[in-house]
């Protein structure tokens, strides 16, 4: 018997999540928001993998419970996700994938693109996934997961903010198509900011082609989801403590009320 696999949040993802690793032969344990994590640790004090799949707003609360005994068998998953987000809590090493599958309620799961995998337990989860035909790649070292979590926060952000001025519905490829200037620009934005986050530079072009891969690889996705107000709220204010311009951006912000 294969060692359990706890989930830390059963929503859509986490969903997805349950069903490959049981199709792979783990048992899979829940943590819901009203269980108490510290006595479900002591229940299960050697798992294989304790996969976080709460939204990106509960990452940071969520992990400050975790317990002691869970910490070096962390898998992390969210949007958003900066190396910055797992050192604050002082780990190393976590596995952690950049998820490019869809999973909306009241429909199936939907792959994009092979989804990147980083960690000690990169293995598993790819395995996994692959089992209900969600494919991953597993990358060779933490440079290549830096530049994917970049990759997927410039995606994510940047048809997120530049659907909040367009007409709602606007798909991806309407925003390539119709308005590509736009969206480079606040590709560009988002790009200083992930470079200020990071500390590091990246290859622009290499990203702005990683971008339009993924929007062809859902050209009819709405480029405005739910959390496209919150974004870019904290967009511009990660700016302002950074003291940068992202004049785009920023003129979005000023052009919506509230």
């Amino acid at each position: 018997m294969n060692p359990p696999i706890v989930i830390i949040g059963i929503g859509e993802l986490g969903g997805v999540f349950a069903k490959a690793f049981l199709r792979y032969g783990y048992p899979v344990y829940p943590v819901t928001r009203t269980m108490n994590m510290k006595e479900a640790a002591d229940q299960l004090p050697d798992p294989q993998l304790v996969l976080v799949a709460v939204a990106e707003k509960d990452f940071h609360p969520v992990m400050e419970t975790i317990p002691d005994r869970w910490r070096s068998r962390l898998g992390l998953l969210q949007n958003e996700l900066l190396p910055r987000d797992w050192t604050a809590h002082g780990l190393a090493n976590p596995t952690v994938i950049s998820v490019w599958f869809e999973k909306k309620k009241g429909m199936d799961y939907h792959a994009l693109l092979p989804s990147p995998v980083y960690g000690p337990n990169a293995a598993i989860i790819a395995e996994s996934l692959a089992a209900i035909d969600i494919p991953c790649k597993v990358l060779a070292g933490e440079d290549e997961l830096v530049f994917e979590l970049v990759l997927k926060n410039v995606f994510v952000f940047t048809i997120n903010i530049a659907g909040l001025v367009l007409k709602e519905g606007t798909s991806t490829s309407t925003l390539w198509q119709k308005h590509q200037k736009l969206a480079l620009d606040v590709a560009d934005n988002v790009i200083d900011l992930q470079e200020h986050a990071t500390g590091k530079t990246f290859s622009r072009e290499r990203l702005k082609e990683g971008l339009l891969v993924g929007i062809q690889g859902d050209p009819n996705h709405r480029c405005k989801g739910r959390s496209a107000h919150g974004r870019l709220t904290r967009m511009v204010t990660f700016a302002d403590d950074a003291g940068l311009k992202i004049k785009t951006i920023r003129d979005i912000h000023r052009r919506l009320p509230g």
